[in-house]
């Protein structure tokens, strides 16, 4: 469910004359597993030294900020601690030339002043032109966290006074408001799909990521439902809105967070779950690490014991300190294998490194012993999950059997639980399922998918 995010920096300055000349905005592509991600950053001058900013168009981040900077002669090193990360790149001329590193994989990243040329996706299903609806930029409080978040609420203009209404909940990583990732629009394309249905949408970007306020890297999932309730109680304050049917949208992540929610409050209607699970999230690493591995064979096996073995540590009731020594000494003992997994050039202290810290994170530690089939077993509300059967990043059968189990348990009658077929984890018509088709596919989400959405929650008395 993780995938690679991006978070940045502060300058601090050793080099005057270098300084002044990197002022100002800096663009180059990343190039990560086949795809590109255009980078921007924008440097100036502050009180206090020289400050920067970070851009990743094509993931809707922007505006994130640096932590760190050195500056010696025409060396300019950006580190980004909180994510295991650093640039470090030689001004030549109008360009630097350098490597973003992380996770002991070093990948070229050459910056100069003139902008990214990418060549042009095709989403056909994106809005275009005058929209049929309402759609107001809109900010609400969590209070008990002190953050703003920011968000987009669209209404329909059907005549109606008021009308049934969903918060959408994206998945794990820093998403914003439209949940864009691989160039698709994921939130944007059902907010519009279900606003000319006649349901209200607030999507809203994650706490710490575009215009909304926070720290995402320290948040744990159980934070995130806090954003969520804080989400509801705005709902409520709209006349626009049916208090009576306000429904959450959970996707991948935000389908453990829906019922979170649900449980908390009285005023949640409904819930959709997209590719949710209804497994620990120890046994969703597991799967994916024996699904998504690119090794055959022997090596493969060995892959996967060296992460079961990982997993079990860090999900156990040790103390960090003494889970930590034990994955450095299961990782410096399994150094073989893994010089058969990383990038090749990738340093592999440096890969070990931050596979722990990545491990020892309090979200992974949150979501690694969460279970999610407890929160289902209270719910008593009507449910729609669906999932998609070419997921390869959470596995259609053995969560819907888990989800549906839990439902029966909580005695509720108002249940749906169904997989569609030849949809991937995006809800994508796939060829394979994997995640290195999302970006090549020109569909953003399935038309089949959509309507089950939309004519379930309208179906709702």
């Amino acid at each position: 469910m993780k995938t690679i995010y991006l978070t940045f920096i502060t300058f601090f300055i050793c080099s005057l004359s270098f300084a002044q000349n990197v002022t100002g905005k800096w663009n180059g592509i990343l190039n990560v597993q086949g795809m590109q991600i255009p980078l921007i950053f924008n440097i100036e001058k502050g009180d206090k030294g020289y400050n920067g900013t970070f851009d990743s168009p094509k993931q809707g981040a922007k505006d994130l900020p640096f932590t760190s900077v050195t500056i010696e002669d025409k060396t300019l090193r950006l580190d980004a601690t909180n994510i295991g990360a650093f640039y470090k790149g030689e001004l030549m001329g109008d360009s630097i030339v350098g490597t973003w590193n992380q996770g002991g994989a070093s990948l070229p990243l050459n910056l100069s002043r003139n902008e990214v040329k990418e060549s042009k996706v095709n989403r056909p299903q994106e809005p275009q032109g005058v929209l049929p609806y309402k759609a107001e930029e809109v900010k609400f409080t969590n209070k008990k966290d002190g953050i703003t978040l920011a968000g987009t609420l669209t209404i329909p203009k059907d005549g109606k006074k008021q009308h049934p209404a969903v918060i959408l909940i994206s998945g794990s990583g820093p998403q914003n408001r439209d949940e864009e990732v691989f160039g698709h629009k994921t939130f944007l394309v059902l907010a519009d799909h279900l606003t000319k249905n006649g349901i209200a949408v607030l999507r809203y970007d994650d706490r710490g990521t575009a215009k909304s306020e926070g720290n995402f890297t320290s948040t744990t999932t159980a934070n995130f439902a806090t954003d969520v309730l804080s989400a509801v109680e705005y709902l409520k304050s709209r006349e626009e809105v049916n208090q009576e049917k306000i429904g959450l949208i959970g996707h991948s992540e935000g389908g453990i967070i829906a019922p979170m929610v649900a449980n908390r409050t009285k005023d949640v209607s409904y819930l959709v779950i997209l590719a949710g699970t209804g497994v620990p999230g120890k046994d969703i690493s597991l799967f994916q690490s024996k699904n998504l591995s690119t090794l055959e064979g022997e090596n493969k096996e060995a892959f996967y014991a060296y992460n079961k073995e990982l997993i079990e540590i860090a999900s156990s009731n040790l103390s960090i300190e003494e889970k930590r020594k034990k994955m450095l000494t299961l990782s410096e003992n399994s150094r073989e294998i893994l010089k058969k997994v990383v990038p090749e050039g990738t340093n592999i202290d440096n890969f070990i490194t931050q596979q722990i810290a990545s491990t020892l994170s309090p979200w992974t530690q949150y979501f690694l012993t969460y279970d999610p089939a407890k929160e289902f077993e209270k719910v008593k509300i009507p449910v729609l999950s669906l999932n998609g059967s070419k997921d390869v990043q959470v596995d259609a059968t053995i969560n819907q059997n888990a989800i549906r189990k839990a439902l029966k348990k909580s005695g509720n009658k108002q249940y749906t639980v169904k997989e569609l077929e030849g949809l991937n984890h995006m809800f994508q018509e796939a060829e394979t399922g994997s995640i290195m088709e999302y970006g090549k596919i020109e569909q953003t989400f399935s038309p089949v998918a959509l309507n089950e959405v939309s004519e379930w929650i309208l179906k709702i008395k």
